[in-house]
């Protein structure tokens, strides 16, 4: 229908000729508009007396446009940015499909007809315009676009204001008009697309000739090259004066954290800076403290496991290590099991470097080895003050290991991290790290190991044949899975075309047993890998990877990962 010579019909008119409202709830929405001065459509709904889909459906079918379900809608990434995103942002639109004569365009209006004849224009094509719910729209502009041709378009202002005019970055950097200053929106827009698509690191690479923005997306670094290079001073020097560093020491490396607020959400941000030739590289870990921490039953373990777990943190004394590779998700995995732990009934102590959450009735301690307060200081002292659980986050010496040992063995319950490849190489690693065999023995009561593997994207997941080689590599894994169907995503714009959304942890334990603790006494290695590899509750990392492959989890490429990690081992 050619909406011009479509006969005038208030939408209000609309919703009581097809049942959907009531002329009072017409009358009620037609005050509320008076007094906010919002479309009747959006008062309608905010009212609750029609949902989105309803209003949207009723109008489509009057003007005989479509209405289109974005969250169910395959997205083509290619053809959403054949309209520039300043376009799409402006006219509120996304492509949706070539069709034979003309494109197919969700718009959040498609009755304005001076944005179609705009969008005409400028795609030199006719334009179909379909329904599509606000919210949809929006987050879909989101993710294709992500923001970089907003952070292109300040960079390249940001560049032109320094060869304009002579001051120096400093002065730019610490400007009073922070609101407009090209430098804070470029970081603004930084961070934004950051958490859009939930980066856990965000690099900033002065090179040569360029500017790299690496984020870290589900553990993958992902690049936008900019050439305005010479950005990248006034990028850091903002940065140092937002943490509080020295924006004059340009020699050393320097740490800080800072906080900030984006789409809504508390980002605490670690920061550490780092002199290279052609500037200071900074790479930034973004920790959402509005998102909360992960409770146990969140982490992904499998059932048995979560059981065992959470039965050996609840025992009165011992120690249990949590390892893995950086990156791995050991501190959230030891903060879940603390968010477990505190109850009014238990003193906890922490020892940490850094401290990544605050949390309530927890004594957290900041590790400083400027100061001389060490792991092993504040063990130590820990022990002074009548705690029932420890936290070390981390055994890095052997001073720091033996006095959580003999703290487990004394009656306390002490968690910490180490970094060793698997559970089973663990308790010889503390061995190896000059703590005496019986001590081991006595204090340690199970090594947890992990990783995280992607998830394969749920908008995209396809059936996925494997390969004559991977056929090779999963038969060397397990035999048993050959017949197995596996999943794969194939890309879109929910996944930013990688296959994969998200992340889980793969996880094994290993309980000391009889058999184990006898090999531990002898420090023999070999005997104690034998004596794991017997115990019947032990289900190795691969294994667990593969379990999440043939439940269409994850795909069997990640499988692969895992463990060529442990091979590597």
């Amino acid at each position: 229908m050619d909406v011009s010579k479509a006969p005038k019909v208030r939408i209000g008119d609309l919703l009581v000729s097809k049942g959907l409202i009531v002329d009072e709830q017409l009358k009620q929405a037609l005050n509320e508009q008076k007094r906010t001065g919002k479309k009747i459509g959006k008062v309608v709904i905010d009212l609750g007396f029609v949902t989105e889909a309803q209003m949207l459906q009723t109008m489509a079918n009057h003007f005989g446009y479509p209405f289109v379900d974005l969250a169910r809608f395959r997205l083509n990434n290619e053809l959403i940015k054949v309209l520039p995103e300043t376009y799409a942002r402006r006219f509120r639109a996304i492509l949706l499909a070539e069709q034979p004569d003309g494109i197919l365009v969700g718009m959040l209006d498609p009755l304005d007809l001076i944005a179609i004849d705009e969008l005409q224009r400028i795609l030199k094509r006719p334009v179909h315009p379909a329904f599509v719910k606000e919210q949809e729209l929006l987050s879909a502009m989101d993710r294709s676009y992500r923001r970089s041709e907003q952070i292109a378009s300040i960079a390249v202002e940001l560049d032109s204001e320094l060869e304009s005019t002579d001051f120096d970055l400093e002065s730019l950097a610490t400007t009073t008009d922070t609101a407009e200053a090209p430098v804070v929106r470029l970081l603004q827009s930084i961070f934004e697309d950051a958490v859009q698509v939930r980066a856990s690191d965000i690099h900033i690479e002065p090179d040569e000739q360029v500017l790299r923005v690496r984020l870290r997306i589900d553990g993958e670094l992902q690049e936008q090259v900019m050439k305005e290079r010479r950005i990248a001073p006034a990028l850091v020097s903002r940065l140092k004066i937002m943490s509080g560093l020295d924006i004059s020491e340009k020699r050393l490396p320097q740490d800080g954290r800072f906080n900030v607020r984006v789409m809504g959400k508390s980002i605490d941000v670690r920061l550490s800076t780092l002199p290279v030739p052609y500037g200071e590289c900074v790479v930034m870990r973004l920790l959402d403290q509005s998102a909360g921490m992960l409770s146990m039953d969140k982490l992904g373990m499998p059932e048995g496991i979560h059981k065992r777990f959470e039965n050996l943190i609840q025992r009165p004394y011992g120690m249990v290590l949590v390892t893995g590779p950086t990156g791995s998700g050991k501190t959230t995995t030891l903060y879940a099991a603390l968010s477990q732990l505190n109850t009014p009934e238990r003193k906890v102590i922490t020892a940490e470097d850094p401290i990544e959450y605050r949390l309530p009735r927890i004594n957290q301690v900041q590790v400083s080895a400027k100061i001389g307060l060490t792991f092993s200081t504040v063990l130590r002292t820990a022990l002074r003050q009548d705690p029932d659980v420890i936290l070390v986050g981390e055994m890095r010496d052997h001073e720091t290991a033996e006095i959580g040992l003999r703290a487990a063995m004394t009656g306390h319950m002490v968690l910490s991290t180490l970094h060793t490849n698997d559970s089973i190489s663990t308790a010889m690693r503390l061995i190896d790290m000059g703590c005496d065999a019986f001590l081991v023995a006595s204090s340690l009561r199970a090594v947890i190991a992990q990783r995280l593997v992607r998830k394969n994207c749920e908008h995209c997941t396809q059936p996925y044949q494997l390969s004559p080689q991977e056929l090779t590599w999963l038969g060397n894994i397990d035999g048993t899975a050959l017949d197995a169907e596996f999943q794969k995503g194939t890309g879109c714009h929910h996944c930013n075309n990688t296959g994969y959304s998200g992340r889980i942890g793969v996880y094994e334990l290993l309980e000391m047993d009889e058999n184990l603790l006898y090999a531990l006494r002898k420090g023999d290695a070999a005997e104690f890998a034998r004596a794991a590899a017997e115990n019947p509750n032990f289900y190795s990392l691969s294994q667990c990877a593969l379990d999440y492959a043939k439940a269409g989890v994850t795909s069997v490429q990640e499988v692969f990962k895992i463990t060529a990690t442990l091979d590597d081992g």
